[in-house]
């Protein structure tokens, strides 16, 4: 039985705006952190894309600066690092939510926004910190701020701050934080990203929690595959794909060069779009972003920025017009869909160069993707498949290997 807010000891202030917000109840990853988290430990969190982690993190954070008030304002206490602008843009205003009753400051600092105004926010007194690596450690390298307040450490999404690149940037804002009471770190996925060598380095015996999520929530996302013989047919695919799923639709290539391309394609085809690529000003991103927010039937072509820390509401369909080269990737990218109880559907279009991409989402989440086909656009040419070819270089691995033994 899930239990309510109260029974995790958080205080009347706290609960109060989760009703408001009709957050009823704790999921499952709420009601496995929050304890821990208050009794003091460094955790190291395994938690899913859209299973509520934000306030997994954001609610003891929140109880701690209500439990341990400070004498006099200042600095900040609590330090979150995102990944992405847009996921602390997100984180940020989750914690803003929570300002009018706790009466706790939180300031946004991230690229892209101009120096002075964020200085001007840093000079204010405030008690949380989000931010992005890059930034905070350009504002510390130049002794513009500092962080001997900071009791506790969240690191969001850890294995896509590993992906890029912002280790050692992590780390060096780590050592910076010399009254560092607690860090919490949390990353979708554990496997492949390096994040245990990464929490070895800046925790002190985490406990670890895994989360999955309930039975009911696995089968909310409907996950599709359509075999594309070339380029131009996978164009096609695409056409005939969009008039079934009428509303919010995210469409993911590679590059940026494939975004403008793509878009300009569906234009030609009287296809309205919008694009959002990684080299785009942080304003503009966000213009983006609200303008796909304010339409019922819209549709976004992007780049890898976006298969994270974007929560637009109602997607209903995600299409991978290029499967991505990481399987952990991949659950990110369909991770913008099928949120907040909703269902949704995310489709892959495969040219024969990424068979062995597919394979590799298969195994790595453990379950094969629904094949389907449009009868007048069916595939003229038959590619292997990926997982028997991975089986069939297996054994043959095996078989070289008994032969060396013998």
């Amino acid at each position: 039985m899930t239990p309510d807010w109260d029974q995790l000891e958080l205080d009347d202030d706290l609960i109060d705006v989760l009703l408001a917000a009709e957050i009823n109840k704790p999921a499952k990853v709420q009601q496995a952190v929050i304890p821990a988290a208050l009794a003091g430990q460094d955790l190291l969190v395994n938690s899913p894309t859209g299973t509520g982690k934000t306030l997994a993190f954001l609610l003891p954070a929140l109880q701690h600066l209500l439990d341990f008030p400070r004498q006099q304002p200042g600095s900040a206490r609590v330090l979150i690092l995102a990944p992405t602008r847009e996921l602390a843009q997100q984180i940020a205003e989750q914690a803003d939510a929570f300002g009018e009753t706790t009466g706790f400051r939180s300031v946004l600092i991230t690229g892209g926004v101009n120096y002075g105004s964020q200085h001007q926010l840093l000079e204010q007194p405030h008690d949380i910190l989000v931010a992005t690596p890059g930034r905070l450690l350009d504002l510390l390298n130049a002794e513009q701020y500092e962080l001997e307040h900071i009791e506790w450490l969240i690191i969001d999404e850890a294995d896509r701050m590993l992906d890029m690149g912002f280790a050692t940037s992590v780390q060096m804002i780590a050592q910076s934080a010399l009254h560092l009471k607690q860090t919490l770190l949390f990353s979708a996925t554990l496997e492949s990203s390096g994040v245990l060598k990464f929490s070895a380095a800046i925790q002190k015996e985490p406990e670890h929690i895994v989360v999955q999520p309930p039975k009911r929530e696995k089968g909310k996302i409907l996950q599709r595959w359509y075999q594309a013989d070339t380029a131009e047919h996978k164009l096609q695919l695409l056409l005939r794909l969009l008039p079934d799923y009428p509303g919010r639709r995210i469409i993911f290539v590679r590059t940026r060069e494939k975004v403008e391309e793509l878009s300009a394609k569906l234009w030609s085809q009287g296809i309205k779009n919008m694009t959002l690529r990684g080299d785009m000003p942080q304003d503009e991103r966000q213009k983006v972003i609200a303008r796909m927010e304010n339409f019922a039937d819209a549709t976004l072509i992007a780049t890898d920025v976006a298969a994270r820390g974007i929560d637009i509401e109602a997607v209903e369909l995600v299409v991978n017009y290029d499967m991505p080269r990481q399987a952990d990737i991949y659950l990110h990218r369909i991770g913008r869909t099928g949120r907040a109880g909703k269902t949704g559907v995310a489709v892959s279009l495969v040219e024969a160069h990424d068979a062995d991409l597919l394979g590799r989402v298969e195994r790595y989440q453990g379950s094969k993707i629904e094949r389907r086909v449009f009868a007048e656009l069916k595939p003229q040419y038959k590619f292997p498949d990926a997982r028997k070819k991975a089986k069939k270089k297996k054994k043959k691995a095996g078989a070289t290997k008994s032969k060396k033994k013998s």
